[in-house]
């Protein structure tokens, strides 16, 4: 059975055993099954940002099916939607005949979700029908862009051209009118073709070619006439019919052959005319895509920083209502005009039907901003006549700032639209106000934000470092700190990301040996300072595995150990026991090397892999911190044994081993026997944004 290739399936219910059940059966049809699971509002609006095939809505933590509708609506998203039901729930849902009681090409409501043969067969269809629908939207736009270069090319050409439906003028350009002497398509309008042939055998000989090509007849294209001015005179001309498309309705084309020498000019009319939005002057969206392209490769470069503003007009349905397409039309061509009075030196384009973009250069965070007020403010004073009434207007506006790290064009846009949805739909206010993207507000749930804030984060010192104690049995003191790195965002809710929730992302935009210097250095800096009074103070930094890799480890570990007074064990650089493993090779002559510079050694997770012990023999750590699964199962005679073995094998290869994850007195007072130098813990003592030297 031949497959389809690839379906996009997003799933919202409880239970993803189901879903996998249903990627299963539908395996026998795609060659490929993308799975998107979720059963929340906010997980929804996050995943509506791809594009997906089928929607099949279940059961959801605060979601109902029309929820589902409204947004998918609200987006515009051409997206069939399968609403499932338990059998009892579903015959509310059900005709007479026990049918679904929506039952098209876009949705089915409601089908029983047990009947899976049921559900497979309506997804296949759904897909079938949406593919279908995608590639005819696709030819219509084909089509239409087609025409459209069709009636610029004919409206600037030098040929006479005309289009006639049943013989009759629809249209024609200015060299047809001036060649028959009207001065207006509106004079031509419904004349004809015939009454501009000049005698009667011409007439007759013109109605047979033309029956001949309405019958579908090919062969003979071009006719040879005298034709008849509308002043009287007459002249000879040779016209050519073609098949064509006006308004996206069937008609002939009459061509008349001109010189056509210039089509250099014709073209450079059809390229200005295709950026041009003719209703308000502006540039339109296919334009300002260009210009767009252009500003981010120079703020890529440094040579400018620039913002965009989306503005959207924000009661154009009420307007519509009460003035008609009139109202509408007026009213964007009055905002037009406003925008290019107070926007100066910018890029001002209609980008589409009641939308602006702005970009403007050379511009701070602040100036943004107040700018943004100054539209709204000035928008919504505005009174604009229509006629013999008067209308106003407010607008939503996005501001995004376009910086050195910023991404690609299309999410800065697509950020701007994220944005407006907020001002409309969950701003308190709600309309005519200005709202300014702060990727920082994002980073918890948009992976480009997130990026984007740490590339700030790097460049503007917005990391945070915390440092927790480490009690040294050996020397009864606690003048050894873990450094700890933390990304706090500026959001309402004063979230904190730990390095777990970041470093996906920063390993892909290979950010992480960047973030683990920033570590390294900030981190000495403080405790160079502490040192100067407690000059036995140490620390205990986590790098990556790309630090690890990295061939400049040791040039910069070495001038940060100098700066900071090249004391033996004053700064002990930490690695994860799996990427050792991974780099067994490299890690040996880094840990080798780093000892040569009087920096220490750890590895942390000890233990975490079977070959532990003969990794740590390998690369000869000068300390081991052991993973959390033997902490936690300390309290069982087993489990403690097993802890004692590793330690007492790790002391045996002159390695100090750390137990961390002390939490509780219990916990405590087993972790004096185990044979561990060091312990750790929030019992002990929790982290402090600064090194509390004792």
């Amino acid at each position: 059975m031949q497959k389809d290739t690839t379906l996009n399936l997003l799933v919202i219910d409880d239970d993803q055993l189901y879903a996998e059940r249903l990627v299963k059966l539908l395996s026998a049809y795609y060659t490929d099954i993308n799975l998107g699971f979720l059963d929340a509002k906010q997980e929804l609006l996050k995943s509506l940002r791809q594009q997906w095939d089928v929607l099949i809505f279940g059961k959801a933590y605060d979601l109902v099916f029309t929820d589902v509708v409204d947004i998918v609506q609200k987006k515009n998203i051409d997206l069939p939607l399968l609403c499932l039901m338990s059998d009892d729930t579903a015959n509310t849902s059900r005709n007479e005949e026990g049918l679904p009681a929506v039952l098209d090409s876009t949705m089915i409501k409601a089908l029983v979700a047990d009947k899976e043969s049921a559900i497979i067969i309506a997804i296949r269809l759904q897909h079938d029908h949406l593919m279908t629908r995608r590639q005819l939207n696709k030819l219509n736009n084909l089509l239409a862009q087609a025409e459209q270069r069709a009636n610029i090319l004919i409206k600037n050409s030098k040929s006479a051209v005309a289009y006639i439906d049943q013989g009759v003028h629809i249209f024609a350009n200015d060299p047809y009118l001036q060649l028959f002497g009207f001065e207006s398509v509106e004079e031509i309008i419904g004349i004809p073709v015939i009454d501009l042939i000049a005698n009667g055998d011409n007439v007759q000989a013109f109605k047979q070619f033309l029956r001949q090509f309405d019958r579908g007849d090919r062969e003979q294209v071009e006719f040879t006439f005298k034709s008849r001015r509308a002043d009287g005179s007459h002249f000879q001309a040779q016209l050519q019919l073609a098949m064509a498309s006006l308004d996206a309705e069937p008609r002939t084309q009459i061509i008349i052959q001109q010189n056509n020498s210039s089509s250099a000019e014709i073209t450079k009319h059809l390229a200005e005319a295709q950026r041009h939005d003719s209703l308000t002057g502006l540039s339109n969206r296919l334009a300002f895509e260009e210009h767009f392209d252009i500003l981010y490769k120079r703020v890529l470069a440094g040579k400018v920083n620039a913002g965009l503003f989306f503005i959207g007009l924000d009661n154009i349905g009420k307007i519509s209502l009460s003035l008609g397409l009139q109202g509408i039309d007026i009213t964007i061509q009055k905002v037009a005009d406003k925008l290019n009075e107070l926007v100066t030196d910018s890029y001002i384009s209609r980008f589409n039907d009641t939308s602006f973009a702005i970009l403007v250069e050379k511009v701070t965070t602040q100036q943004l901003q107040a700018l943004a007020e100054r539209i709204r403010l000035h928008i919504s004073e505005m009174l604009i006549e229509v006629g013999q009434r008067t209308t106003n207007t407010t607008a939503s506006i996005a501001v995004v700032a376009i910086e050195k790290n910023a991404p690609k064009p299309q999410l800065l846009l697509e950020r701007a639209l994220e944005t407006i949805n907020h001002i409309r739909t969950e701003s308190s206010t709600q309309d005519n106000a200005y709202h300014l993207y702060d990727p920082m507000e994002h980073a918890d749930s948009d992976d480009s934000a997130l990026a984007e804030t740490l590339m700030n984060a790097l460049t503007q010192d917005r990391f945070e470092l915390m440092f927790q104690p480490i009690y040294d049995i050996n020397d009864d003191r606690s003048n050894f700190f873990e450094v700890y790195l933390r990304l706090p965002l500026a959001d309402a809710q004063n979230t904190i990301l730990l390095p777990d929730d970041f470093m996906t992302v920063a390993k892909k935009h290979n950010l992480r040996e960047k973030i683990d210097r920033w570590v390294l250095i900030n981190a000495c800096k403080q405790l160079n300072e502490v040192r100067k009074t407690h000059p036995q103070l140490r620390i205990l930094v986590s790098l990556t595995s790309a630090s690890l890799v990295d061939k400049n480890l040791i040039k910069g570990t070495s001038q940060l150990i100098k700066a900071i007074g090249g004391a033996l064990g004053a700064l002990t650089i930490q690695f994860d026991e799996r990427d050792v493993a991974n780099h067994l090779t490299v890690a040996k002559t880094q840990f080798a090397a780093l000892n040569q510079i009087s920096c220490q050694v750890a590895i942390q997770h000890f233990g975490i892999s079977a070959k532990a012990l003969e990794i740590s023999q390998l690369v000869k750590p000068n300390l081991v911190r052991l993973a959390k699964s033997y902490v936690d199962g300390i309290d069982t005679s087993d489990n403690l044994q097993t802890v004692k073995s590793l330690i007492s094998q790790a002391n045996n290869f002159n390695a100090d081993v750390l137990m961390p994850y002390i939490e509780d007195a219990a916990t405590m007072s087993i972790a004096w026997s185990v044979g561990a130098r060091y312990l750790q813990g929030y019992y002990l003592e929790e982290a402090s944004n600064t090194i509390n030297a004792m």
